[in-house]
């Protein structure tokens, strides 16, 4: 339990002290990830003993308001370390300025937000209820949006204004639904909701208007719209984080209501809509990151297309037997092999920003020539995000595509294989500058540190490496996504 209660709080404890001591960054930083391992190793190994972890809190009888910390909470806690603690050590060389020993003034602003935004994410994974996670949403939205600003230009201030107008529309969406479930049975614990629902108006638009809140968070098409500018106007850690962390937020809570809390209703109506936009996304996100005209907008457009994979799945989970547990399985491997692969990504692209000053297409050839450890970061991460075998997101896409074959659901097989043609289209649309050099090849700006080349490369290696493991991890997600079916 004191594992749990570390995973909210150490954050918190770091966001105060970075703050009140901000030359400390280093240390705070090293010694934040250390124990943030340390931490979600310990839950992990108590939820393996125990299945379900729940810790009371607030002095409320039960079922009251506790953290509640299941198989689903461990994974999405432990892609958060990987992805959040390499990035951390990312942004110890990204911050850095030639001549200066002390944080520069945005680096001051940078480090309290981003440990706020990660006590927001553990928060958010460890609740049990439907308030908590409503106070850990508006954490996330505001952390995020801030560290957006942080980046001070025109650009970023409105890329990070309209994101914060679309996150409290959603929290607002999000809190009238909790309210009207609140309003109607008097709980707030998700599984006590969960068995107490009943077929009626009330708690069916409470989903629908839960469902508009966290998809704007999550920006499924056509609520999409604020997230290109937000994540390519970002700094270059702050982008990574939020394509492959922050939109899991939303999700992870939608499958928390759809799947957990109204599990017992028949959805399939609603779940068909959800499939329906997802395979809009998908299409819709790859022409637009085929027509980027920089890397990191790309790779934001790249993040619609990609979350559409992810809404595929919700039809089928929706289902019975077998394709039920393949479409939740998929889901699984889609959302941890994509935030793997899209935290690469956009520390790649950050690195050839932040090196050359530019990020634009036709002219990121001579940069990628001169950054090989970071060209490669990309190439594997593309790989993954396209859905090529031995990636993660192969298996990912692998298991969608059996268990929409055993439904017979042809269409929605056609869209995978048109998104990962157009995923090739785009992704191979940076790789092949490499190839296209101006000779003499320009100096940069200046040089990443080794340890910013080697987080992409491990995260991008991480996702490879989902794919090796799939014989191994698969038999565990099938008895964790089987026990819910």
């Amino acid at each position: 339990m004191t594992a749990v209660i570390t995973l909210v709080a150490l954050p918190l404890v770091l966001a105060l002290a970075v703050f009140v001591w901000p030359e400390g960054r280093r240390i705070l930083a090293v010694t934040g990830v250390a124990g943030m391992t340390a931490a979600v190793v310990a839950t992990g190994q108590a939820v393996v003993r125990t299945a379900v972890l729940r810790l009371p809190v607030g002095g409320w009888p039960p079922p009251g308001i506790a953290l509640e910390v299941d198989a689903l909470s461990v994974l999405l806690l432990g892609l958060t370390l990987l992805v959040a603690g390499l990035t951390t050590l990312y942004a110890l060389g990204y911050w850095t300025e030639p001549g200066h020993s002390g944080p520069s003034r945005r680096e001051r602003a940078f480090w309290p937000l981003w440990w706020m935004l990660w006590a927001g994410l553990n928060t958010l994974f460890v609740t049990g209820d439907a308030f908590n996670a409503y106070v850990a949403l508006e954490l996330i939205g505001l952390s995020a949006v801030a560290l957006v600003a942080v980046a001070g230009d025109t650009p970023a201030l409105r890329a990070a204004l309209r994101y914060l107008l679309v996150s409290l529309a959603g929290s607002l969406a999000y809190l009238t639904g909790v309210a009207l479930l609140y309003g109607q049975y008097g709980w707030l614990d998700l599984a006590s909701l969960a068995g107490a629902l009943e077929a009626g108006p009330v708690p069916a638009l409470a989903l629908a208007v839960i469902t508009a809140g966290l998809l704007m968070k999550t920006a499924l098409f056509p609520l999409h719209f604020w997230l290109p500018a937000a994540h390519s106007q970002a700094p270059g850690p702050v982008s990574a984080v939020l394509s492959a962390l922050v939109v899991k937020a939303g999700l992870f809570l939608l499958l928390r209501f759809w799947f957990e809390v109204f599990d017992a209703w028949d959805t399939g109506a609603g779940t068909a809509v959800l499939g329906a936009l997802g395979a809009v996304a998908v299409i819709w996100g790859s022409f637009q990151a085929l027509a980027a005209a920089r890397l990191k907008l790309l790779v934001a457009y790249s993040t619609v297309a990609q979350l559409g994979y992810l809404f595929l799945a919700f039809p089928l989970m929706a289902g019975t037997g077998n394709t039920a547990i393949l479409g939740r399985e998929a889901v699984l491997y889609l959302a941890l092999s994509h935030g793997l692969a899209k935290g690469a990504a956009f520390l790649a692209a950050g690195t050839c920003l932040w090196s050359a000053g530019t990020d634009r297409l036709d002219a990121i050839g001579n940069v990628l020539h001169r950054l090989p450890v970071t060209t490669t970061a990309f190439a594997i991460a593309g790989v993954s995000l396209i859905g090529l075998p031995p990636t993660g997101g192969f298996v990912g896409k692998w298991l969608l595509m059996r268990a929409m074959a055993e439904t017979g659901a042809w269409i929605w097989l056609g869209v995978i294989v048109a998104g990962t043609f157009l995923g090739a289209g785009y992704i191979f649309r940076v790789l092949v500058t490499v190839f296209r050099v101006s000779e003499p090849t320009p100096t940069l700006e200046r040089h990443p540190t080794r340890t910013m080349e080697a987080s992409a490369l491990l995260l991008a290696l991480a996702a490879l490496g989902m794919g090796f493991v799939a014989p191994v991890v698969e038999p565990l997600m099938r008895g964790l996504t089987g026990a819910g079916s």
